[in-house]
C-alpha cells in the first residue's frame, strides 16, 4: 500500500515553469522604459547643474550688492 501511494506522486509530471503575467509585464516596461530612464537621468544631471550654476550666480550678486552697499554707507 505504501508503495503504491508514493508511485503515484513520483508520477505526476512536472508543470513546465510558464512566466507570470507580472513577470511579462515587467519585462516589457523594462524594455520601453529604458530610454525613458535614460532621459530622465540626462534631465536630473542637466537640473543640478543648472542649479549649482543659479546658486553660483547668486552668490556673485550678493557679493556685489554687499560691495556697492559698504560703497553707498561710506560716501554718505
Amino acid at each position: 500500500m505504501q508503495a503504491a501511494r508514493t508511485a503515484r506522486t513520483r508520477s505526476l509530471p512536472s508543470l513546465p515553469s510558464l512566466p507570470s503575467v507580472t513577470g511579462a509585464l515587467r519585462a516589457v516596461e523594462t524594455l520601453l522604459l529604458a530610454g525613458g530612464q535614460r532621459t530622465a537621468r540626462r534631465n536630473a544631471w542637466a537640473s543640478v547643474l543648472e542649479d549649482r550654476r543659479r546658486a553660483k550666480d547668486r552668490v556673485e550678486a550678493q557679493r556685489v550688492m554687499e560691495a556697492v552697499a559698504g560703497r553707498a554707507s561710506r560716501a554718505t
